[in-house]
């Protein structure tokens, strides 16, 4: 059922987000599914200024599934470059290796289709769904969390994972038409990027701050579980990271030797070497050199 507090919101936020909305080449409406399909993977867990640059290279490289299924996975992984958590390329390669082979080269438009892709989860789906095919999909992204959280559920931060609640409002919160839904959706999400942020809200250029529920509450503070940001000096993350490097850096296999020298404990690198081994990230050759997949 759509929620009434919606239809308060609506016209405010859309208005704004058609003045306020960032120029970025994955919104254009010449943009293809495909590429729509990379922006989504590429921005989870990363900023935009970090994306753009790799999201174009990605595109002149790859414009199409087909282009990106034809290149090896190593390749993938080399030209993800510093976006972090590079198994997502590994999952974008499979994706277009999938849509090239049983998709005829064409990004499906049915929510449900793209969720059997490789690596394509909830999220994503209903991204391209939304943003390529112009659907009406729940779209729901940390920033949708933390803008309902404020301007519907009266809180100032969401739980620290999604509910089921959660995905129920952001429907019920959707347009009625498939058009402004889909722009609803990445209306809320740039407000969240732009004006309602996590650590320091802008509630003064706020297109919905005279309805927003967490405002009208006198700003309560957050009383959920604590909340602690993710490490990363010395972390199996920032190991896996700098082992990844050296092998996107040379143009050939690298000695596991040169590897070790890039990390000052042993057994957390061999540690890391053999999960990035087992998850295909680093192809071993004669035991004691590595490359990229390939």
């Amino acid at each position: 059922m759509p929620d009434p507090r919606g239809e308060l919101l609506h016209t405010p936020l859309l208005q704004w987000y058609a003045e306020a909305r960032r120029d970025l080449p994955w919104r254009h409406p010449d943009c293809s599914p495909w590429g729509v399909l990379v922006s989504e993977v590429m921005l989870q867990q990363t900023p935009v200024a970090r994306v753009l640059p790799v999201w174009t290279r990605w595109m002149a490289l790859w414009p199409t599934p087909s282009a990106l299924g034809g290149a090896s996975p190593g390749e993938a992984v080399r030209e993800w470059a510093r976006l972090g958590y590079p198994r997502r390329a590994l999952r974008l390669h499979a994706a277009a290796t999938a849509i090239r082979d049983e998709h005829d080269g064409e990004v499906p438009a049915d929510e449900g289709t793209l969720r059997t892709l490789p690596g394509i989860g909830d999220y994503t789906a209903a991204a391209v769904a939304a943003f390529a095919f112009g659907q009406r999909a729940t779209v729901v992204d940390t920033n949708v969390r933390r803008v309902q959280a404020r301007a519907v559920t009266g809180v100032a931060l969401p739980a620290p994972s999604l509910t089921r609640a959660e995905v129920e409002l952001a429907s019920a919160l959707l347009p009625g038409s498939d058009g402004d839904a889909a722009t609803w959706n990445v209306a809320v999400m740039e407000l969240g990027a732009l004006v309602c942020t996590a650590r320091a809200p802008r509630c003064g250029e706020c297109p919905i701050a005279s309805r927003c529920a967490w405002r009208l509450a006198g700003y309560p503070p957050y009383a959920g579980p604590p909340r602690r940001g993710q490490a990363w000096e010395g972390t199996d993350r920032q190991c896996r990271g700098r082992i990844v490097q050296a092998l996107r850096e040379s143009s050939g296999p690298v000695a596991g030797a040169e590897l070790r020298a890039r990390w000052p404990d042993a057994a957390q690198q061999e540690r890391c070497i053999d999960a990035l081994v087992h998850e295909g990230l680093v192809e071993p050759l004669d035991g004691e050199r590595f490359q990229l997949p390939s």
